[in-house]
């Protein structure tokens, strides 16, 4: 499938319509759905009435978006009116939105056509996407491996040219895995730069609302879209978009302007050796291309994890306090009382991996425990954010692997929850202190199996992000790469 501006120009030339783009994409999505399982719902329908109300603009000779007829997906936790939005739970399993997101709604006023819902790890709670009460997503790159969660169904659906792009969360590296993973482009923008209405709550103060793609540019086209301030979310920052494609140049000029860190912490033991050499050549070729590299030391990086993981499951404890069975969503008849329909209603409705959070969520958080580990764990945080400060006052950017691994074997991890956990350890602190974060692919491991670079910078600097992110990109031809399904 071309990119964006390539359907774009076909589009406008009316070389093809943008109802032939969604029957062929959804005709690939057919033959590759019964592999991958990267949807849990197609929206065929949908889809086509998009695509038609494109086609008779175009025809009315009038002006289109870049993102008019551009077929998408959009991960289960984000709400579409009228069409289901599971967060792939069993709770959810029937609930229809009466509102739209803002994100989707932005999309559609451009002009997008939504493919489908992507699969995902239960209310986001998973770095694999097998936590999903429906199915497991297959790697494309080798479907007897994990794509990466909590968005791998989004992440799978565009390396396997099942859409052009799509929507995902990233809660602590829920994007950013995936797209490593799956060698795909996966932006985390800065925590209020992006609307989080209509995007059913992990982690209130770390979820944030990103995107995959196949190249720099066309993340950037497709952010520059869903940015922006929203009065319906109180976390959304007033500021204004800049334009992400004006600085999308295939070098540094002059020499040494822009300065790249290397973070000290996230090199070394436990590092993959094929992760960590294509981590240094990557590192390399920014250097040729004329950027200044420095180490610099984030002390308490490693402590990203730990505090992480009291956080986010404590707010999850809060959040999904709401999933009782009496408003809405799943409700199990078998109680006696309403306290016994709420205990089975949640004990049947949520899975494994969820109700372990909500179980350290609610201990962290009771009385005689909330200093020792919630308030300390909140005082950790800040430590990683004057890190973080710290650093871009020597630097432009931050670099490190996405990931020490490359995608493992589906079931490897399922017994071994911490294992599991530790494949978040570069990306979590990106989100515990609210900054902007991309992956993009720089190589591969000895299995054939992509491997991401993560890059970081200070908040509401994508456009410094997608700057050096495009010259890495443009000197290499990682992106271009294709998994053979």
């Amino acid at each position: 499938m071309a990119y964006i501006l390539e359907l774009h120009t076909q589009l406008v030339n009316k070389e093809r319509s943008a109802v032939e783009i969604t029957r062929e994409t959804l005709e690939k999505i057919q033959s590759l759905e019964p592999k991958l399982h990267s949807f849990l719902c197609i929206t065929e329908e949908k889809a086509l009435k998009q695509a038609q109300l494109v086609d008779a603009r175009i025809a009315a000779g009038e002006q289109i978006s870049l993102l008019a007829g551009i077929p998408i997906g959009i991960k289960d936790n984000i709400c579409t009116k009228g069409i289901t939005t599971t967060c792939a739970s069993r709770i959810l399993e029937n609930f229809v939105p009466p509102y739209e997101s803002t994100v989707t709604q932005k999309l559609f006023d451009a002009g997008a056509v939504m493919i489908g819902k992507a699969n995902m790890d239960e209310f986001a709670m998973g770095s694999s996407c097998e936590t999903s009460a429906y199915q497991v997503t297959a790697n494309p790159w080798d479907i007897s491996r994990v794509p990466g969660g909590s968005s791998g169904g989004s992440a799978s659906a565009v390396a396997a040219d099942e859409c052009v792009v799509s929507l995902g969360s990233d809660t602590g590296g829920s994007i950013r895995l995936p797209a490593s993973f799956c060698g795909v482009v996966g932006i985390k923008p800065t925590y209020g730069l992006v609307s989080r209405y209509g995007l059913v709550a992990y982690a209130s103060s770390l979820d944030q609302i990103g995107l995959f793609s196949r190249s720099v540019e066309d993340a950037a086209i497709s952010l520059s879209v869903i940015a922006g301030h929203d009065p319906k979310d109180s976390t959304s920052l007033s500021i204004c978009i800049p334009n992400y494609t004006a600085n999308l140049i295939p070098d540094f000029k002059p020499k040494g302007k822009i300065k790249i860190g290397i973070i000290k912490e996230t090199i070394g033991e436990g590092l993959d050796y094929f992760v960590n050499q294509a981590f240094l050549k990557a590192i390399d070729q920014l250097q040729a291309l004329g950027a200044e590299i420095r180490i610099i030391s984030c002390p308490h990086f490693c402590y990203g994890l730990p505090s992480y993981y009291i956080i986010a499951p404590s707010e999850a404890s809060a959040n999904l306090a709401r999933y009782d069975g009496v408003k809405y969503g799943y409700r199990n008849e078998n109680g006696d009382d309403l306290v016994s329909m709420y205990a089975k209603t949640r004990s049947s409705g949520f899975g494994t991996e969820v109700k372990r959070r909500i179980i350290i969520g609610t201990y962290a958080l009771s009385t005689g425990y909330y200093d020792a580990y919630y308030l300390k764990a909140q005082k950790v945080r800040t430590l990683i954010q004057k890190d973080f400060e710290n650093a871009f006052t020597q630097v432009d950017v931050l670099a490190c692997p996405t990931s020490p691994v490359t995608a493992f074997k589906s079931g490897e991890k399922n017994a071994d929850p911490l294992s599991m956990y530790l494949t978040d350890l570069m990306t979590i602190p990106v989100n515990l202190a609210g900054l902007p974060g991309i992956s993009i692919p720089c190589g591969f491991d000895n299995k054939n199996l992509p491997i991401g670079l993560q890059l970081i910078s200070n908040a509401l600097r994508e456009d410094l992000l997608f700057q050096v992110a495009y010259a890495y990109e443009q000197s290499t031809d990682w992106h271009l790469c294709r998994p053979q399904v």
